[in-house]
């Protein structure tokens, strides 16, 4: 049976060096996601089990579940929320906010291309066709969305906990969410570079006008 391609590095912009630990820790998280998606794509999500996971990737169930409490995990964490974020507050202070988020999204969507385009558009229909991944990633994308909060307050000078911040973050996290949902439905027809620019556009200025 045909396997995956490995996931391959990200060329997102360089950070600080990583010692050795962290490298281990990069690597064995790369291992088993790629033991995942290689299973998915044999057998089946449902099919695949943490116990198969682990033999495929060479490490103990118990190991994987340290990186990854749930199988949903697997398939929906990256490394790129913290990259972006720094990104994000490198951008000149007087920039405009949103060409600020549109250059960081180019950066996000420039790194999940570069990973094998199978790998992308499973993650992408296994969010339409398994309801416990979509539910996992409206949970976890909460996790995104506080990251994200902390660079609006900063921006703006409201606080991270104010109404105004809360709102805004969640309709973006919202927003980008269905980029991936609309894709996968319409079976990857659309350039997500597009579909991202036009979410963005919504977010910013709202509905298009009616036509007449």
């Amino acid at each position: 049976m045909t396997r995956m391609t490995p996931a391959r590095p990200v060329p997102l912009p360089e950070g600080p060096q990583l010692g050795l630990r962290e490298r281990k820790k990069i690597k064995t998280r790369m291992a088993i996601r790629e033991a995942t998606y290689a299973l998915i794509k044999e057998q089946g999500y449902d099919a695949t089990t943490i116990e198969q996971i682990a033999e495929r990737a060479e490490v103990s169930p118990s190991t994987v579940f340290r990186y990854f409490p749930t199988k949903e995990d697997i398939v929906l964490t990256d490394e790129y929320d913290p990259i972006l974020l720094a990104e994000l507050r490198k951008r000149p202070a007087d920039e405009p906010w949103m060409e600020s988020l549109r250059y960081v999204m180019r950066l996000a969507i420039g790194a999940a291309t570069q990973e094998d385009p199978e790998v992308v558009r499973l993650r992408s229909h296994l969010l339409v066709k398994v309801p416990a991944v979509r539910s996992r990633m409206l949970e976890s994308m909460s996790v995104t969305g506080r990251m994200l909060g902390e660079a609006i307050a900063e921006r703006t000078g409201l606080p991270q906990d104010s109404f105004e911040v809360r709102v805004f973050t969640m309709s973006l996290i919202g927003g980008l969410a269905e980029i991936s949902l609309y894709w996968a439905e319409n079976d990857f027809k659309d350039d997500v570079r597009d579909l991202m620019d036009r979410a963005l556009d919504v977010i910013e200025h709202g509905l298009p006008a009616k036509d007449t």
